[in-house]
């Protein structure tokens, strides 16, 4: 069996890296719109490339560190290699470039090295501090959501009020919420770390249940930090960083999905305020929630596209989760109501999703995002809280995939087959050894996210760690429930409700399309400008 050998695996990246920046030229010249299916398999193999260089700091640490590393290395680059074959110009490459791989995928993506990691997941190298945040929230999940987590699934229930408040004495909303404000922020490079650990451990035991209770608190945070007054900040970050109040996003539209500049709800100038109406869709807890953040067109003159809308803070009351209808007086006493319909889904059951209708419903001026200075700006203050809730989507994924991971090595270890158990046989130690360095490289690349994002910096990377790691908790949960073989198909094993739960990944804070076509490969294309 081949040793790891990490100057090899650098070189590998470096060539994996050069064929990408070739890619990225062409597709400069070309054009992205008349070469989808190339700009697509771009921003993912450059994604996976990203991920990978992760892999190499990773890799430095010690042996299994190093042939995690590899492993991952090669399947990154065989991935890219079967990306551009065939396709060499369309990709701006010749033959040779690919076969320079060739040598490093074929030692370490052999089966039997790759089948020797079966049960190697690796350590995280955190410090202790984070080893700390880890372990309460792991501890946290284990108590308190995951003996819940497969009965709010099956049954649809609501996410228990224990859970959101228990969550709230921890801080758990305020991880990236400077301290000012009532937050643990404190300004430096590991600000995004410790809410990236959080998410991770609490989606291992539930995704709508513990990981994505956070995601919505983070967003309006930052659309606030970017673009609210200083007396919005003072007055809404202390509460949302308490989860005194919980915040749902209103963005999308029934005819508008990722196409936001298209968005029709309107809201228009009224004394004191606005009034709102218009319908969003797929608001997620928007039942539960305190407040709803919409994005809606201040300037009627559609032409302006993105550049004609503003973000408000809607207060409104808790609604059941079945379906609500609030009303609100009018100074004119034209009907004025908010009515929520929830939206069934195969999977991320507990926080439920809804379609709102808002008619004439009026919002105070000093709910305008940054105030009269906000408008036309609510399109850059959403964009900055998503690309806070895409790296908090890629640690819900990898939590999801640790859990599926975890359950499926028990079984394999348990469930004899032929005479053997099942992690005995070599297909399936392949597929968990494959397993282990997916998740550890995921892992690694999220948290070289969260310290560029600190700085100001990685809105590339967020869009890039999202596409990747949700892509991937798609393949790892699948072959962990295959690895259950029947009984992964049945309800009485989580492996089901992780398998239901990761779909859901690639669509939303971004559906995987648009993300790689309209921002990763427009942005690597703007890199080179």
């Amino acid at each position: 069996m081949y040793e790891p050998d990490m100057q090899l695996a650098a070189t590998a990246v470096e060539t994996a890296k050069k064929i990408v920046a070739s890619a990225i030229v062409e597709m400069k010249n070309s054009g992205i719109d008349a070469n989808q299916v190339v700009a697509y398999d771009l921003a993912h193999a450059a994604s996976g490339v990203e991920a990978a260089k992760a892999m190499i700091t990773y890799g430095a640490n010690g042996a299994i560190e190093a042939r995690l590393a590899c492993a991952f290395i090669a399947e990154v680059a065989g991935d890219l290699v079967s990306r551009a074959f065939g396709r060499e110009s369309l990709w701006g490459i010749n033959e040779n470039q690919l076969e320079t791989l060739h040598d490093f995928v074929r030692r370490f993506r052999d089966p039997n090295y790759v089948s020797s990691l079966a049960n190697q997941m690796g350590p995280t190298h955190l410090d202790v501090d984070f080893e700390l945040v880890r372990d309460t929230f792991r501890k946290f999940a284990q108590d308190q959501i995951a003996p819940l987590a497969d009965e709010i699934h099956r049954k649809n229930l609501d996410v228990p009020e224990s859970i959101i408040s228990g969550l709230g004495e921890m801080g758990a909303f305020g991880l990236s919420i400077p301290e000012e404000y009532g937050g643990f922020s404190t300004g430096n490079e590991n600000d995004y770390l410790a809410m990236v650990i959080a998410t991770e451990e609490l989606s291992r035991c539930s995704l709508a249940s513990g990981g994505s209770l956070i995601t919505r608190p983070e967003i309006l945070a930052r659309a606030l930090l970017r673009g609210g007054t200083q007396a919005q900040k003072e007055y809404w970050l202390p509460k949302l960083a308490s989860g005194e109040i919980m915040a749902a996003v209103a963005v999308t539209e029934p005819d508008y999905g990722s196409d936001v500049a298209g968005l029709t709800t309107s809201a228009v100038r009224t004394e004191g305020g606005w009034l709102l109406n218009g319908v969003k869709t797929w608001c997620t807890f928007g039942a539960r929630a305190d407040v709803l953040m919409v994005l809606a067109r201040t300037d009627p003159d559609r032409s302006k596209a993105h550049r004609g809308l503003s973000l408000f803070i809607v207060p409104k009351p808790h609604g059941d989760s079945g379906g609500f209808l609030f009303e609100q007086a009018s100074a004119d006493g034209a009907p004025a109501k908010m009515e929520g319909r929830p939206i069934d889904t195969i999977g991320y059951r507990g926080m439920h999703s809804y379609e709102i209708a808002i008619e004439n419903w009026f919002v105070a001026n000093e709910n305008l995002v940054g105030e009269d200075s906000g408008l036309g700006r609510g399109f850059y203050y959403q964009m900055e809280g998503f690309e806070n809730g895409r790296i908090q989507t890629a640690a819900r994924a990898v939590g999801i995939m640790q859990a599926a991971y975890e359950s499926a090595v028990v079984y394999a270890q348990n469930r004899k087959v032929f005479g053997a158990p099942i992690i005995d046989y070599q297909l399936s130690q392949y597929k968990l050894g494959k397993m282990a360095a997916i998740i550890q490289a995921s892992r690694q690349l999220a948290y070289q996210v969260c310290i560029l994002m600190a700085k100001g910096e990685g809105a590339l990377e967020a869009s890039m760690v999202k596409a990747y790691v949700c892509r991937a908790a798609e393949w790892v949960t699948r072959e962990a429930m295959q690895i259950h073989g029947g009984m992964g198909y049945a309800e009485e094993f989580p492996v089901s409700r992780l398998f239901l739960d990761a779909r859901v990944l690639s669509i939303f804070e971004g559906a995987d399309e648009t993300l790689s076509l309209k921002v990763i490969a427009r942005k690597l294309i703007d890199s080179i400008s």
